[in-house]
């Protein structure tokens, strides 16, 4: 009577185990929010479940253990940048550069293996730089600058629409500068010449912070990027939250600082979109002398916050102009096509643009594109809400609303 209750015990401690190894639930949902995926766990159905026949042995078996696997993430990309309306025909010279054959990959496949050293390091190696972080997007936080080594021709840093750069609210992000003889001169007319030629493309920049760094030997600026020299171009970028000095009359630039392009050619910054900027002028775009191309871009909750203007007033620190774009000089020219911008602010004058060409040959063009609720507290141009203009005639403007 002992072996049949013995037998008929194991018998059953299978027959329980069987039943509920076939009894899996289902997967977690994945979360979807802001274009991320979050890996999960399923059990793994043991043999037992399958239907196969279960011998019975004289003494009891164990329960099959139940080993959870992770389930791949599943492929995923940051929100498109860029105004969704935008129209405006892309040259040749402004269109994404080829990088389906990378000089080099930062990562290894993991988000883990995609670390602020390996940006820095690739960026000095130069070439185009693609990144393996794994299916979904990553944010890399830079312990130190990012810096381009001037005997670099070229330089394409393409993010593949997944990953983001943060200064941590810290740091500058990424720098280019012709004239720093730490990063080599090429020539003895540092400030004009044609390389090294940057790219970002497909990337996102956040928090990055140049306050009080004046290592380029400039008035500052360029929280995102800073660039003198050479050549650079924006395409299908995101720039968020990035800072700059608060005060001062002629720096800005919280997303990106130009001064100088070789052979006077313009930035082109092409389907992008630049939100939450803060610096003394220019929280978006910022330059002296320095020509743009803007193509179906946005720029939105960008502010000017300094105080007193340029030169700056008696008992002020200056600043204050350009919510979203402060541009000065002599012969430049900014062209906007296919472009919104709105809700950007400015202490002093121009709540979307500020543009001052000092001997009157600067040039302001607008076509397709829309400026409206860009309030300047100080001053802007009669007939041009938003908008302070010293150039070359009347900005030349076609089917765009100012308001």
């Amino acid at each position: 009577m002992r072996i049949r209750r013995g037998l008929l015990a194991g018998v059953l401690s299978l027959f329980v185990a069987a039943t509920l190894g076939a009894c899996g639930g289902d997967d977690a949902p994945a979360d979807a929010a802001a274009g991320s995926t979050v890996a999960t766990s399923a059990p793994v159905v043991p043999a037992a479940s399958t239907g196969t026949p279960v011998s019975v042995a004289p003494s009891p078996a164990a329960s099959p253990s139940k080993t959870p696997t992770k389930q791949p993430v599943k492929e995923s990309t940051l929100p498109k940048p860029g105004n969704p309306a935008g129209r405006a025909s892309i040259p040749a010279e402004a269109k994404p550069v080829d990088t389906s054959k990378p000089d080099r990959t930062v990562g290894k496949g993991t988000p883990a293996s995609c670390t602020s050293a390996a940006v820095v390091k690739a960026v000095a190696a130069g070439g185009i730089i693609t990144f393996d972080c794994g299916p979904a997007p990553v944010t890399i936080t830079m312990t130190s600058t990012a810096k381009v080594v001037n005997a670099k021709t070229k330089i394409v840093l393409d993010g593949g629409n997944k990953v983001t750069l943060s200064g941590g609210g810290k740091r500058r992000i990424l720098y280019m500068n012709t004239c720093d003889e730490a990063q080599g001169w090429t020539t003895s007319h540092c400030y004009d010449q044609e390389t090294p030629r940057l790219t970002v493309q497909n990337l996102a920049f956040t928090q990055g912070n140049s306050t009080g760094d004046k290592s380029d030997g400039t008035q500052g600026g360029g929280g995102a990027i800073f660039v003198r020299g050479g050549h650079l171009k924006v395409i299908n970028s995101r720039f968020t939250g990035n800072r700059c000095d608060r005060t001062g009359p002629d720096l800005g630039g919280a997303a990106i600082r130009v001064l100088e392009q070789g052979g006077d050619t313009p930035v082109y910054v092409v389907g992008s979109t630049f939100t939450g900027g803060s610096c003394s002028n220019g929280s978006a775009l910022s330059s002296i002398g320095v020509s743009w191309t803007v193509l179906n871009s946005y720029f939105s909750g960008n502010n000017a916050v300094g105080k007193g203007a340029n030169p700056a007033r008696s008992g002020t620190p200056g600043g204050g102009s350009g919510g979203a774009i402060y541009l000065d000089g002599n012969k430049f020219t900014l062209t906007l096509d296919g472009t919104l911008i709105e809700n950007n602010k400015a202490v002093e004058g121009g709540g979307a643009i500020f543009f001052v060409s000092n001997d009157r040959t600067g040039t302001l063009v607008i076509r397709n594109s829309k400026l409206r609720r860009n309030p300047s507290a100080g001053f802007e141009t009669d007939g041009l809400p938003g908008i302070f203009y010293l150039g070359s005639g009347n900005p030349k403007i076609t089917n765009s609303k100012l308001s």
